[in-house]
């Protein structure tokens, strides 16, 4: 497990229900995982923004800010969001129609019973973390995929 270099963020997940807790560690781990191994992005930065754990290629610029948090109300849910401009939840809906709950433009929606599908929700995070490298080697119109 990585450890927290931030303490404001340490305190965030300590703050979570132990359900959610352990979902959003493991999609905290899943983020970090995919960083490493997709090209060209670099170190995370991991801290808040809008009381939520975020995620940001500060050392590249490659990709838009993924933030992860507990849904509110009843449900005990948890999401994977994403700048709301960028397009990529639209994508995502493209390639993985039936993979995930999507809200809007905005997240990716899971509920504590659900496992999520792990190659679709990978492939989603390295489209995030390398969103601005990819509309920088846009090429006659088709967008490169981080993964091949």
């Amino acid at each position: 497990m990585k450890r927290f270099a931030d303490f404001k963020v340490a305190a965030k997940f300590k703050a979570y229900p132990p359900d959610v807790r352990a979902r959003l560690m493991a999609l905290r781990e899943t983020i970090f995982e995919v960083a490493a191994v997709t090209p060209g992005v670099g170190v995370l930065t991991e801290t808040l923004k809008w009381g939520q754990p975020s995620y940001l290629t500060g050392e590249t610029g490659s990709g838009t800010t993924v933030r992860i948090d507990r849904l509110n109300g009843d449900g005990g849910g948890y999401a994977v969001y994403f700048h709301c401009q960028s397009g990529l939840v639209g994508q995502f809906r493209e390639l993985c129609p039936e993979a995930f709950a999507y809200k809007g433009k905005r997240a990716i929606l899971f509920g504590l019973g659900t496992q999520a599908p792990a190659r679709e929700l990978r492939h989603c995070i390295a489209l995030a973390l390398t969103h601005h490298l990819r509309k920088k080697r846009k090429r006659g119109g088709v967008i490169v995929s981080p993964t091949g």
